[in-house]
């Protein structure tokens, strides 16, 4: 696996693209065939929505399922492959499903089931839903130390770090997030490129990464999820990092 191989789950249905079922899944299907091996190609849905999934799925699916609700929907007709649940630990019984347990930084230390690992947030539509780079930092750090594979949500619409004048906050990059776990994997503080703006150092960084230590970030580092599958693929073009290839419009 490469620094940026199955990086990008599709969030789709969630905001604050909040695309309508169909739409979502056609872009799926799309993204699909396009293929990037920079998206994971597995759909993120809440499990308060598996009925209209059901209603709309035309083509097979990986699903990655948000428990919003109290408990596990009926699933056996579909391929989940993961469960994130928001800050509690769910049995998932005879599901052959990866758990993830969202947890805030300030809620660490702590440890998931064993098997399980843990989800951060990296944003949402207030300024207070963005952790400071220390406090992401320390996450990082407390699944590196701990060898607990984690997933990120929200937030991460760009590859580097940068302000948002609607919010007022500066956003989490995920390129600055890959590479902070490369620095924990490393031994070297990963605060330090959470915080960075400098876009040719970044891209110097994920360069210079050796695969020894990119295979155990990614590792670690399951997936994030994004609303948009076309930008972090431009971004990362744009960057130099991956190869050009076709991407898939949003408004599919």
């Amino acid at each position: 696996m490469t620094l940026f191989d199955a990086l990008v789950d599709d969030a789709g249905l969630f905001p604050p693209t909040a695309l309508p079922m169909a739409r979502a899944l056609a872009r799926h299907r799309a993204d699909l065939a396009a293929g990037s091996p920079v998206l994971t190609h597995r759909f993120l849905c809440a499990a308060s929505r598996i009925g209209e999934l059901r209603e709309h799925l035309d083509h097979p699916i990986r699903l990655g399922l948000v428990l919003d609700t109290p408990e596990l929907p009926p699933l056996d007709d579909l391929d989940v492959e993961l469960v994130e649940v928001p800050g509690r630990v769910v049995d998932l019984g005879d599901l052959k499903a990866r758990l993830f347990v969202e947890v805030a930084p300030a809620r660490l230390p702590f440890a998931p089931p064993p098997g399980a690992g843990l989800k951060v947030r990296c944003g949402g539509t207030v300024a207070t839903a963005f952790p400071s780079a220390q406090d992401l930092g320390a996450f990082i750090s407390h699944c590196v130390e701990r060898d607990i594979p984690f997933k990120a949500t929200a937030g991460l619409h760009n590859a580097v770090r940068h302000f948002d004048p609607a919010l007022g906050v500066d956003r989490h990059g995920f390129l600055n997030l890959v590479l902070a776990v490369c620095a924990a994997v490393d031994g070297r503080d990963p605060v330090t490129v959470l915080g960075s703006t400098d876009v040719g150092e970044l891209v110097r960084l994920a360069r210079e990464v050796s695969g020894e230590v990119a295979t155990r970030a990614r590792r670690l580092l399951v997936s994030y999820g994004s609303c948009s599958t076309s930008t972090p693929i431009e971004d990362l073009r744009a960057l130099g990092l991956i190869e050009n290839a076709a991407t898939v419009e949003e408004n599919v």
